[in-house]
């Protein structure tokens, strides 16, 4: 399954109802839109591990890059979605913030620049086909510079059990992908926040499971991976 057949990013950008895939649940929002930074994403910054320029893939509607320029770092961001980007370029003008923000194709990376020494996926990996997968990871390799750092948060297969993912996503496929081009220096399973409230993820996924955060909001397992331009 490639990301365009696993969700049109476009369309729920855009505010429509979209199917995962063909048999998964039908999103009304953005799941991953916490109108903020990820908190995992804070604790990274907040740990001295972006380093600028950065390069976030898979923008989505960019709070963590405005969050990563509000720290004094040089950052382009980069999305698939035309109006995904359309909107953070309004945002980052309300806001003063000095953010690129460009449509790019994730498997290619054309036009982006080079010489990052940072880069950041939230949730862009596990939305990519094994081939487009290996393409992205050689793109982004060449994209840094030796050195550079890449962090990225890439949801396991248990979360495949009730949302569609577009590759296996096990520790071994993942390693074996990223040792391509990478060295992983951290992978563990983490917390990643969405904004799903207790509510609406029992209307989308009445049998799953699932931890909540402070404020009520869905808590999902994701892999944190931390890797080296080898």
């Amino acid at each position: 399954m490639t990301e365009q057949e696993l969700l049109d990013f476009d369309a729920l950008y855009q505010g429509k109802s979209v199917r995962m895939g063909e048999d998964g649940p039908t999103l009304e929002g953005v799941p991953w839109q916490l109108d903020g930074p990820q908190p995992l994403v804070i604790e990274l910054a907040k740990a001295g591990e972006f380093t600028g320029p950065v390069l976030e893939i898979g923008c989505g509607l960019g709070d963590n890059a405005l969050f990563l320029a509000e720290q004094g770092l040089k950052v382009t961001a980069v999305d698939a979605s035309p109006t995904a980007i359309e909107r953070n370029q309004a945002k980052a003008a309300a806001r003063g913030a000095d953010v690129t923000f460009a449509v790019a194709d994730a498997t290619v990376l054309d036009g982006v620049g080079d010489g990052f020494a940072s880069a950041l996926d939230s949730a862009l990996m596990h939305c990519l086909s094994g081939d487009q997968r290996r393409a992205y990871l050689a793109a982004l390799h060449d994209r840094c510079r030796p050195g550079a750092r890449l962090h990225i948060l890439c949801f396991p297969e248990t979360v495949g059990a009730f949302f569609p993912l577009a590759a296996d996503t096990d520790e071994a496929s993942l390693r074996r992908d990223l040792g391509e081009h990478w060295r992983v220096e951290r992978m563990e399973i983490r917390r990643y926040t969405t904004n799903f409230t207790r509510d609406r993820w029992l209307a989308l996924v009445p049998d799953a499971a699932v931890e909540f955060d402070d404020n009520g909001h869905v808590l999902l397992p994701i892999w944190q991976i931390t890797a080296v331009n080898a």
